[in-house]
């Protein structure tokens, strides 16, 4: 890699994957934990008519580099951005259009620095003592316990679209007694006098509704709904909106097409339930990250499926994107597959007071307006997380956690918004503004090492406590037990096969009494075992997964498939026996 302005040699040039980390991809434990800028570069030849035709307009996509980026075609400042996870892009028609050249050569700086004012923040720590470290020594520490990935973890991409081009599109759903109800609005670019046309086709391609205009709503009679995985006999059913953009333009008529698939349901809380449809629905499921061996976060779309083909042997109906957003390519899935998100910024580790400040503040409401805009359209998704276990007893986190819940809540009206704890009922200050109680908690594990006896007790207190002082839906967002897989010792022992299975069914002990109740979730903290920074307590990684990190399966996994699948039987909506029910957002009683 050539070095910016100085034109200088920097370091050594090597080839690099994209999509993937950089970090494990080599042989160098320079690179594996490399902290600050590097440069990614590569020539692209461009089809003619993008090049020569004026009425193309030539898109520049970042599907995520972490954590900042700065992007240079042909030499020419085009784009800056700050965060990994989410996409940004840039117009470079111009810059490719302008001279002799087919080919445009696209240079990317990403540094993956984490300061108190990034999210996920963290601090540089230089080390003085220089009997103990050489001068100028620094190590980049952070509040959260998985490793900081860096690269272009996602796809980079050129396209076009017309000059004049439908540039974003809202749905919202809503259900009228059995008449699905589908509200658009269309937002194009280029030219104030365009002619919109919108159509709704079936699964089977049959055309059930059509529009006209930017915005409107589409009534659609006997609607399918769509429904959770093991919820309905047909879940996840999708329709396509289609829309059709012409314009009158100096240069002649212009035409932009789009189709966005579109899940009509509804979203609903109530101070003891999850309702979708109108029916109360409990998350059985899991935690992910985004982590795999050589790939690091990077996409990958076996693996993906592997994971989705797990998720449903398992029988998990949901998982929250722990903890940071996701590949589109997996929001997708989900919706197809009737697999219910809560989707998560990278609001982890917030813990140090300076993380609470204005610089802070604004950039988190950057970070949840772009999470919005890129998902706000996927049905999968039922609610929004704020942030990962702040230390939301902090004076500060009151303040910042009510703006970025009220913020979020004015982005994106239609589904509830949560943040998850592992504050103390009493003294979280950010729990009053949240439409549901995530709650993290590691009886046995991180405290009263072994005693799977004192579980029970713990973990009724906390869930009562919870609902006492709030009176809304509790989730048990995160509990689990170290596994290395292939340890055994009867009677369990921490580690072992046995005590996370043994530290499971304590815990579903309880969820099963308090169900019945407020409790509206479960989700095992993790599915696979995944990279943490390097510390005593972390062999290899952090080893809470009921799969390994190479997806086969511990002992609890099989635990948690019987659990969720008698789950998933319990809460199945047959729609034969309420056909005469309406759809409304009030709970049913079957």
């Amino acid at each position: 890699g050539e070095c910016g302005s100085a034109g200088r040699w920097s370091g050594p040039t090597l080839d690099m994957p994209v999509p993937s980390s950089f970090n494990d991809v080599g042989q160098d434990a320079q690179l594996r934990s490399f902290v600050g800028w590097v440069w990614y570069e590569r020539e692209a030849v461009l089809p003619q008519r993008w090049t020569q035709d004026l009425g193309t307009r030539v898109v520049l996509r970042i599907g995520s580099a972490h954590y900042y980026a700065i992007v240079w075609v042909n030499g020419v400042h085009v784009a800056e951005h700050e965060g990994g996870h989410l996409p940004f892009e840039a117009d470079i028609s111009k810059l490719v259009q302008s001279g002799p050249l087919s080919s445009c050569r696209i240079t990317i700086a990403i540094n993956n620095t984490l300061t108190p004012h990034t999210l996920p923040p963290g601090t540089i720590l230089y080390k003085t003592d220089t009997s103990k470290y050489p001068k100028g020594y620094f190590v980049q520490d952070i509040n959260f316990d998985f490793f900081n990935y860096a690269g272009l973890h996602r796809s980079v991409t050129l396209y076009t679209t017309p000059t004049t081009y439908i540039d974003d599109i809202t749905v919202t759903t809503g259900v009228d007694q059995d008449t699905g109800l589908v509200n658009y609005q269309i937002f194009t670019q280029g030219s104030e006098h365009v002619q919109l046309d919108v159509r709704l086709l079936d699964a089977d391609g049959r055309v059930v509704a059509d529009g006209s205009g930017g915005q409107g709503q589409l009534q659609v009679p006997a609607a399918h709904l769509w429904w959770p995985y093991l919820m309905h006999e047909h879940p996840a059913y999708l329709y396509s909106l289609e829309v059709r953009m012409t314009a009158q333009t100096e240069a002649g008529p212009v035409a932009d097409f789009y189709t966005l698939p579109v899940g009509i349901r509804t979203v609903a809380v109530t101070e003891s339930q999850f309702l979708i449809n109108g029916k109360p629905f409990y998350f059985h499921g899991v935690n992910k990250h985004e982590d795999s061996d050589v790939r690091g976060k990077g996409f990958d779309w076996a693996l993906l499926m592997k994971d989705f083909n797990l998720l449903r042997w398992l029988g998990a109906n949901a998982f929250r994107t722990s903890h940071y957003p996701y590949a589109e390519e997996v929001m997708q899935l989900c919706d197809r597959y009737g697999i219910v998100v809560i989707d998560e910024c990278p609001g982890v580790g917030i813990v140090l007071p300076q993380s609470y400040g204005n610089a802070s503040l604004q950039h988190h409401l950057q970070v949840m307006e772009e999470l919005v805009r890129r998902d706000k359209n996927h049905p999968a998704i039922v609610m929004w997380s704020v942030a990962n276990e702040p230390t939301s007893s902090l004076k500060p986190a009151g303040y910042y956690l009510k703006t970025v819940i009220a913020h979020t809540k004015a982005l994106d009206p239609t589904r509830p918004v949560t943040f998850v704890t592992n504050s103390n009922f009493e003294g979280d200050l950010g729990a009053p503004y949240v439409d549901v109680i995530c709650v993290n908690s590691y009886y046995s594990w991180y405290h009263d090492y072994g005693h799977l006896e004192v579980i029970q007790l713990q973990l009724r207190t906390q869930f009562e406590g919870w609902y006492r002082t709030y009176h809304k839906p509790i989730i048990q967002s995160e509990y689990g037990a170290e596994t290395i897989a292939g340890f055994h010792e009867d009677p369990p022992l921490m580690f072992t096969e046995e005590y996370q299975k043994s530290l499971l069914e304590q815990y579903h002990l309880v969820l099963d009494q308090k169900r019945k109740e407020y409790v509206v979730g479960e989700l095992i903290w993790n599915f696979a075992d995944f990279m943490t920074n390097q510390s005593p307590q972390r062999p290899v990684g952090n080893r809470k997964g009921i799969f390994t990190r190479q997806r086969q399966p511990k002992s609890a996994a099989f635990l948690l498939r019987e659990r969720y699948w008698k789950l998933a039987n319990e809460t199945r909506y047959h729609p034969s026996v309420a056909k005469s029910q309406c759809l409304g957002n009030g709970p049913f009683t079957l």
